[in-house]
């Protein structure tokens, strides 16, 4: 795995990983970055997401339980000091899976959480994840 960060402008720069996907990392125009990307934190905080959401829905379809939105918010508290690093993390999955299959989303998340996810373990090191699940109706 290898990725190159360069600078474009300003506080912007361009993540490319080996295999030619690029993101943008910025930060507000109010603190000095161009407004274009997302906070190397937010970004932290959506990989964490991403790579447990990929365990949930392989796990769901491995229990066979349908669903077609999976949805995870994921909000972190930041200590007042510099390093300012994340003082908890708390990530709640929105799944419109019926009510029936409730024990095994919930199942498919700690899996998730506690074996699989590579991002949300690492991050577990340093401090605690919670993590909750909720039903929601398909619209």
């Amino acid at each position: 795995m290898k990725t190159t960060t360069k600078w474009v402008s300003a506080l912007a720069f361009d993540g490319v990983a080996d295999t030619g996907h690029t993101v943008r990392i910025d930060t507000s125009v109010e603190g000095g970055g161009l407004g274009s990307g997302m906070n190397p934190k937010k970004m932290l905080l959506c990989a964490a997401s991403g790579c447990s959401g990929m365990d949930v829905v392989e796990i769901l379809h491995k229990m066979k339980v349908p669903f077609t939105v999976l949805e995870i918010e994921a909000e972190a508290e930041q200590t007042e000091d510099h390093p300012k690093v994340f003082k908890y993390v708390n990530m709640v999955y929105k799944v419109d899976a019926a009510p029936e299959y409730l024990d095994k989303v919930e199942r498919a998340v700690t899996l998730s959480q506690e074996k699989y996810c590579g991002v949300s373990i690492m991050l577990s090191k340093h401090c605690k994840i919670g993590h909750s699940v909720e039903l929601i109706r398909k619209d």
